[in-house]
């Protein structure tokens, strides 16, 4: 386990693997169908499991936060940060294998207003597990199936050209091999930042 500078102590315990609370962030309706489409198609598995989503807090840059964080905690150190955080338009890469396994995701560039959001939620006093990886964002598109050589050149090959929009961040604690268990929805609120052309 790792704790951020300004956390409360709290007794040591038992974490075990496949435990812990997930921050993430919905796709819009639109986009999520399109997502979950292809998840359907390629890992019905993941398409049952949670829907099309970007993972803020729990598998890169910061692992899950401590299962024993109560409902109240999360909003006293989340609601500020999504108060004054305004929806983010983010574009998707085309879709790669992560880290060199069989996973296919839709990158996201790790820098900019996503890469704000993370850190500040890494910040916030909240206790998490040690990442695997460096924040790495994305979308999911395959996850738990071995996927034959024409699956995923066909995966590989698709192009989707609409943003992420993100409006929500969901809280959710996870207890493989249960279903993830919703805790709390929190809107981002801040003022959106149009620049237009000089």
């Amino acid at each position: 386990m790792t704790k951020n500078a300004g956390a409360s102590p709290q007794p040591p315990r038992k974490w075990r693997p496949g435990t812990g609370i997930y921050v993430i962030a919905p796709l819009q309706p639109t986009l999520a169908a399109v997502i979950g489409e292809i998840q359907e198609r390629f890992d019905r598995k993941l398409a049952r499991m949670l829907p099309p989503h970007i993972t803020i807090i729990g598998s890169s840059g910061a692992g899950p936060i401590a299962p024993s964080t109560t409902v109240e905690q999360l909003h006293n150190a989340l609601s500020s940060i999504t108060a004054t955080t305004p929806p983010l338009t983010l574009e998707l890469g085309r879709p790669v294998r992560f880290m060199q396994t069989e996973i296919i995701v839709l990158p996201l560039r790790p820098h900019g207003p996503l890469r704000e959001l993370h850190e500040r939620i890494t910040r916030s006093g909240l206790t998490y597990a040690p990442p695997r990886f460096a924040f790495t964002p994305h979308v999911t598109l395959s996850f738990y199936r071995q996927l034959s050589n024409d699956e995923r050149r066909a995966l590989l090959s698709l192009r989707i050209d609409e943003p992420a929009e993100i409006t929500t961040i969901d809280c959710s604690l996870s207890n493989d091999p249960q279903p993830a268990r919703h805790l709390l929805t929190l809107p981002l609120l801040g003022t959106r930042i149009i620049t237009t052309p000089a």
